[in-house]
């Protein structure tokens, strides 16, 4: 069972013995247990999906110092599932909007902001005053990156993720069971995991997963109970599931092993690779951008316009004349487009679209161009009435 190390003697005020009232009338936390929580300093990496339950609660406990890592504002499309934001901090900083948010739940947290995205420079500057970090992020060179830091630190790092209807919760601690490299030595090959902005996930799942991450903090910080140190929970919202995996210390792990061979911190893009339609493309494709494929269709010379969306994404919008041919559906259906049309192809924000450009390209298409940006570029430069999401 992990331990936290206490930096000073702390006691309760009349306040917070009130506050905190349920928790010091069970004996497994009591007085002792809440003052633990009191001097404890937890890490949360993202204030979005996971971190806004996660914090939430760790804060209403009474952990005496709460630490945030975000860089990001706060966009409509969070307000679905992170909890912590409202309408009215749209375009804010998460950070401002947290920290808000949290003294609101209990003005006794100290809320430690690092606005800054976490890298291979600054996480274990970051990390080193902390006694847990949980992982709240949503791409893999970031959950590597946690994992890797809390190994060479000594950090138990509870960890969560979720897509769609699924959630996994752990906790990962070389000192006394696998780490995350353990369980994931390699990450997947690029494109192969979609992000939960081109998959979506249930906004009610962060929720879930979230608190279960902050179960586990609390219980880690007063030392009782049976922490997922050795286990994966698995979640399946659809099914209304829980399972179990038992996780088993890899002794050739390359960073908690018998013989580590990573040492420091790497270069943690290089090593995953670019994933997601948030990020930058890496096909070299024909584009044509959103005011000239408007410019095309008002002179009457409209190319054959493709959609390669899902037919659920199809519903929320489209653009006018477009054709559905889902990605996975192209090579069965490529046999509806003429090579000798001039085609333009488009997704939601370009990803999906250049694949399908490249794959065409491959397949003897020549007058093709991908649109950059996709819908949302039609949206932003053309037309505001095509709802974004």
């Amino acid at each position: 069972m992990a331990t936290m190390t206490m930096n000073e003697p702390a006691r309760l005020a009349k306040d917070e013995v009130l506050r905190y009232s349920r928790h010091l009338i069970m004996p497994e936390v009591g007085m002792e247990g809440q003052l633990k929580l009191k001097q404890a300093r937890v890490l949360c990496v993202g204030a979005g999906g996971l971190g806004a339950p996660l914090v939430m609660y760790l804060a209403a406990a009474g952990v005496g110092t709460l630490g945030l890592v975000d860089f990001d504002a706060v966009d409509f499309t969070n307000l679905q599932r992170q909890i912590i934001h409202g309408t009215s901090d749209v375009g804010r900083s998460k950070l401002e909007s947290a920290r808000d948010a949290i003294r609101e739940i209990n003005p006794n947290v100290d809320v430690v902001p690092y606005e800054t995205r976490l890298t291979s420079e600054n996480a274990l500057e970051i990390f080193k005053d902390f006694d847990i970090v949980a992982d709240g992020t949503d791409n893999f060179p970031t959950r590597y990156l946690v994992n890797d830091a809390c190994v060479l630190l000594g950090k138990p790092n509870v960890y969560g993720s979720i897509f769609r209807f699924e959630g996994q919760a752990s906790v990962f601690y070389a000192q006394e069971g696998p780490c995350y490299r353990c369980l994931y030595p390699e990450p997947p090959p690029p494109g192969l995991v979609p992000s939960c902005a081109e998959g979506g996930v249930l906004g009610v799942l962060p929720g879930i997963v979230g608190c279960l991450q902050a179960l586990e903090t609390v219980k880690l910080i007063i030392g009782k109970g049976k922490p997922l140190i050795g286990r994966l929970l698995l979640f399946d919202a659809l099914g209304m599931r829980f399972r179990e995996l038992k996780l088993r210390k890899n002794p050739d792990c390359p960073i908690c092993g018998k013989n580590p061979t990573i040492t420091e911190l790497i270069d943690y893009e290089e090593f995953c690779g670019i994933r997601g339609e948030e990020q930058e493309i890496d096909l070299r494709v024909p584009e044509i951008s959103a005011e000239e494929l408007k410019t095309l269709m008002d002179e009457d010379r409209s190319p054959v316009l493709i959609d390669v969306r899902e037919p659920h994404e199809f519903e929320i919008c489209q653009i006018r004349s477009a054709k559905l041919i889902p990605l996975g559906d192209l090579p069965a259906r490529m046999h509806e487009l003429d090579t000798a049309d001039e085609i333009v192809v488009h997704c939601r924000s370009g990803m999906r679209s250049a694949q399908a450009v490249d794959f065409l390209m491959k397949s003897g298409f020549r007058k093709i161009h991908n649109l950059r940006g996709g819908i949302l570029a039609w949206s932003d430069e053309v037309d505001p009435s095509v709802p974004k999401y």
